[in-house]
């Protein structure tokens, strides 16, 4: 069977995948063998071929972890996301590619059937790998504001959508018929659509969008500060806009008033952030950007940051690109010798397993191993596989409201109406 790697990067080939099981052991923490290194000071490059000097923080280990099924019974069609909302800690809401969001309590391992919370499968276009209702994002307000925010994928034109429901008063379903769309992204091509709706530490939502497709970024949309594409954006969902605009850009954008620009740009110059997440305690937004021919990389989204796609990928030049430096570099690479396709994760902040707290958790797609680092002084410790999760394909990590990792997965494929699964992250014996 040959797959395309969900987020953007094209296999020819993949390896035999092992039988799926009802737990998933770790490995013993090993240092991630090719991975590159992050800069000293995570400065901004000035574009040449080499690199800055790199070096790694010393710190604590970071521990294994084990992946351990939940809802074992339950059928979910290529599970994207987990998440909760504020006022009901009993339940998770899953968001299946389709584009069904669905209510399950995570306890009743014996649940067969789930409510379905959200159904919008007439409206969302999945006929691509990359296409369909991609990320959900509750209003932090709640139940102030009984909203849910979807960022999907439509036909005819071909388009990303950002969309605001409203939520019944019981909290149990969201009306497709109150759907107030926010922001259309036409998209050339069907793969590289990003992407992660999210509100942040101040109220804002956050938004990655891919470079529009195809591949290489051949209309080098992620330098182009005029569209959408290859860019992170940032709204107030709270307000109004000129001329009655169903959201307004905040005051702070690093590019307001600035001709030619689009003012929702937060940062630009990222070729597919398929997840990103805010660190609970720091207020950091890290993000996994998925790379072209070699390499994978993590980074840092900071205010006006250019990361440097189509000039650079990873800490190198590519071949063709364009931009117009300083650029930000990554926090961390790896070469596609150990994955194709990086799932974004999130900051540890729980206490069940105490010693990774602070650890930023991460995945590679296709082939399943799982890393954590950590940033101590502004640079990251040398990235550890904790575990891998073999016969997975692992599309998201995911933070609950008790701080405990969900990880949602394809089993062992990724062809339309492929089963998926959900594991919680739990410590190592």
């Amino acid at each position: 069977m040959h797959f395309a790697p969900l987020f953007g990067f094209v296999l020819a080939t993949t390896a035999p995948l092992a039988p799926t099981t009802t737990e998933i052991a770790a490995d013993a923490p090993t240092e991630s063998a090719v991975a590159q290194q992050a800069p000293a000071q995570r400065k901004p490059s000035g574009g040449g071929s080499k690199a800055d000097a790199r070096e790694y923080a010393e710190g604590p280990a970071v521990p294994n972890i084990r992946l351990e099924r939940i809802l074992p019974e339950l059928p979910l069609v290529r599970p994207i996301q987990t998440l909760q909302r504020s006022g009901d800690a009993k339940n998770i809401y899953i968001v299946e590619q389709p584009g069904r969001i669905l209510m399950a309590d995570p306890a009743d391992a014996t649940t067969k059937e789930a409510k379905v919370f959200l159904d919008i499968r007439e409206a969302v276009n999945d006929q691509g790998n990359e296409e369909g209702l991609l990320s959900v994002a509750f209003h932090p307000n709640w139940p102030e504001k009984r909203e849910l925010y979807c960022y999907y994928t439509a036909a005819k034109p071909r388009r990303s959508i950002l969309s605001r429901f409203t939520v019944a008063a019981d909290g149990m379903t969201a009306d497709p018929a109150s759907e107030e769309v926010l922001l259309t992204q036409p998209q050339p091509y069907p793969n590289h659509n990003g992407g992660t709706a999210v509100f942040g530490p101040d109220g804002y939502l956050y938004l990655s969008l891919g470079d529009g497709g195809a591949a290489n970024d051949p209309h080098h949309y992620a330098q182009n500060m005029g569209t959408f594409l290859g860019k992170v954006l940032r709204i107030d969902v709270n307000k109004k806009g000129d001329n009655g605009a169903p959201y307004s850009v905040p005051a702070d954008n690093p590019f307001v008033g600035k001709d030619g620009v689009k003012p929702e740009i937060w940062a630009s110059g990222t070729r597919n952030i398929w997840r990103m997440s805010f660190d609970r305690k720091t207020g950091q937004l890290w993000a996994g950007d998925v790379g072209q021919n070699i390499w994978e990389e993590i980074d840092l989204i900071e205010k006006g940051g250019n990361y440097g796609w189509n000039a650079r990928e990873g800490f190198h030049e590519f071949a063709g690109g364009k931009g117009t430096p300083p650029y930000i570099e990554p926090v961390v690479e790896y070469h596609h010798r150990e994955g194709v396709s990086v799932t974004g994760g999130v900051v540890y902040r729980g206490t069940a397993i105490p010693n990774l707290d602070g650890v930023y958790v991460y995945a590679d797609f296709q082939y399943g191993t799982v890393w954590g680092i950590r940033m101590i002084d502004g640079k990251p410790t040398k990235p550890t596989v904790i575990t891998r999760a073999r016969g997975e394909l692992i599309s998201s990590i995911d933070e609950m409201a008790d701080r405990t990792m969900i990880f949602s997965t394809f089993n062992g494929g990724q062809e339309r109406g492929n089963p998926g699964s959900l594991w919680r992250a739990v410590a190592a014996p």
